[in-house]
């Protein structure tokens, strides 16, 4: 990872976005998670959360159970599914996201006590591509060296490098040594085109298995429509599980469920309290709960299967970071996707 610019801001989220019926008797998130401030400049952004998590792990020490901080950021960039040849709208994804989930109460019956740091939207003006990148990165990765766990909300899957990258520097400088990372992407492409093009929503996992020669990656739910032949056999041949929706259906369709056949093809990966980088693209889902991505189809996961999948891997891993990408709310009907992405992060945030 180069080093950003230091042109650099994190701007505020806002405060609209943080829902309150101001009733003690009603909580939601909006009421629970905090406001980092704008930050002009990288160094400014690592340490205002660096001082945000630090605040929040003293304030956990006095209370018993309270799990790591979590910060929440977002990306409102599609330019990297504009250089994909995608449909726009999903930079307006991060703050639908946040007012979906920010209106949600506290998980029912649920004892944790979340602490959530929202550090707002990196900007996207004044710097490239890449360059934008590695500004998320930096951001993530000081988050997860300050001790908290990290949502990302896209935004382009582009920025699955981002934080992928910022997840195996993680890995590699946090955990014993010869620790292998593991990353699990739901989606409905592998996202491995080669950056002869330039940079894309189609790049991250080629530039992460190219920068990453120990990593895991199991790519979940690939549909046999949408993916080039050559880029599945490039995948496997770094060492990437492909396991298709196909597969998932077939098992759901037999005796067997997608959950067991999920579970037989992952086993070996799931050491106890292994760190894993969860990606999330909406666009793995079918058209008919997640319509608004830049490139949806009818055939795709159901949220009874994928959340099936997705608690399995929050009982048996430690999840580090969660990213969320492709929401596009202007291809939405009635906020159906971005809603779906929220209740994602809920399970995750109540894991």
């Amino acid at each position: 990872m180069s080093p950003p610019n230091e042109s650099f801001l994190l701007h505020e989220p806002n405060a609209k976005l943080f829902f309150s019926r101001g009733d003690l008797d009603d909580p939601r998130l909006g009421e629970i998670a905090q406001r980092l401030s704008s930050q002009p400049t990288l160094s400014d952004a690592l340490q205002a959360i660096e001082k945000a998590i630090e605040k929040a792990e003293k304030k956990a020490e006095k209370k018993e159970g309270q799990p790591h901080p979590i910060c929440i950021a977002g990306y409102p960039d599609d330019e990297g599914i504009r250089i994909n040849g995608g449909r726009l709208g999903a930079a307006l994804g991060p703050d639908e996201i946040r007012r979906a989930l920010y209106k949600m109460t506290p998980r029912l019956g649920s004892i944790l006590r979340p602490s959530l740091i929202d550090v707002g939207n990196l900007d996207v003006v004044d710097q490239d591509l890449a360059t934008r990148h590695d500004s998320a990165s930096a951001v993530a990765l000081k988050a997860l060296h300050s001790g908290a766990r990290w949502i990302g909300l896209g935004g382009g899957h582009d920025y699955g490098f981002a934080e992928g990258t910022a997840f195996c520097e993680w890995v590699k400088s946090s955990e014993p040594k010869g620790t292998r990372p593991l990353i699990i992407n739901f989606d409905a492409h592998l996202d491995v085109r080669p950056t002869t093009s330039g940079l894309s929503s189609g790049t991250p996992f080629y530039r992460l298995l190219e920068a990453h020669s120990d990593l895991d990656l199991v790519e979940v739910g690939i549909q046999p429509q949408c993916n080039s032949q050559r880029h599945a056999e490039w995948a496997r041949s770094r060492g990437a599980m492909i396991i298709t929706q196909e597969e998932l259906s077939t098992a759901t369709s037999s005796l067997t469920s997608s959950l067991a056949y999920f579970k037989n093809r992952v086993q070996h990966l799931l050491t106890p309290d292994r760190s894993v980088f969860l990606s999330v693209d909406i666009d793995g889902f079918s058209s008919a709960v997640a319509p608004g991505c830049s490139q949806s189809w009818a055939t795709g996961m159901m949220p009874d299967e994928f959340f099936a999948l997705f608690t399995f891997l929050l009982e048996n891993l430690n999840v580090q970071v969660l990213g969320i990408y492709e929401v596009s709310p202007p291809l939405d009907q009635d906020l159906r996707t971005a809603k779906l992405a929220a209740q994602i992060a809920h399970r995750y945030i109540y894991s």
